[in-house]
């Protein structure tokens, strides 16, 4: 049975078949005994997102990975960097030196500050990600396109990813074919992707994309 561990882009956690292709995580929030989550959704500000393999590093998801038998960071896996992003996640400087560096170094560009560091980005994130008790604004369809490829977006509890002019129906399976944003007339829409986070895409952040976005 699959464990309580794959977000979604509101930020929620679920227990499905499909990994997806990257993990991360919010600090320790399970139990290791029983392998479930506990009640809270998070134990730290910095929420980020790892690679699944790095430096044949062996891990017991939900498990005991601290010396002593202890309960190691909770493993979460993301269908891709879009999802994780749009949950409030950022890159990992552990693990992804190069990704994370980049994001923090263009949200300094957006925010016009010259020496940013990860914490002002987990500490602007943890006011606005859906998660942690942000408040999503609300779209309309003319401002779509304005948005940057890589934001995300929900229809009452679809969510949607935008990329060159369309949306992409999200599942943790993957991406739908695109479809034109005109099918949002007159919908209340939300995004779902953090404002510091559209700032970042904006000012050039790439975001890797599940293999289905492309097909």
């Amino acid at each position: 049975m699959p464990l309580q561990n794959r977000v979604d882009p509101f930020g929620a956690i679920h227990a499905v078949p499909e990994r997806g292709l990257f993990t991360g995580n919010r600090g320790i929030i399970h139990d290791p005994e029983t392998r479930t989550l506990l009640r809270k959704r998070w134990a730290l500000p910095a929420w980020i997102i790892c690679m699944c393999q790095f430096r044949n590093v062996r891990r017991e998801p939900m498990g005991r990975n601290r010396p002593g038998g202890k309960a190691g960071w909770t493993e979460l896996f993301f269908l891709d960097e879009v999802t994780a992003l749009a949950a409030g996640h950022r890159p990992c400087f552990f693990c992804r030196r190069e990704r994370a560096t980049d994001f923090v170094g263009r949200f300094g560009e957006a925010f016009g500050i010259a020496e940013p560091r990860a914490p002002m980005v987990d500490k602007r994130l943890h006011k606005e990600r859906l998660a942690s008790g942000g408040q999503p604004p609300r779209v309309v369809v003319s401002e779509l396109g304005a948005l940057p490829d890589g934001a995300m977006i929900a229809d009452g509890d679809t969510a949607y990813a935008l990329r060159s002019g369309k949306a992409l129906e999200w599942s943790f399976a993957g991406y739908a074919g695109p479809t034109g944003f005109d099918r949002f007339t007159g919908r209340s829409l939300r995004l779902l992707t953090p404002a510091t986070t559209i700032a970042v895409l904006r000012h050039g952040f790439v975001p890797t994309w599940h293999p289905t976005a492309d097909t």
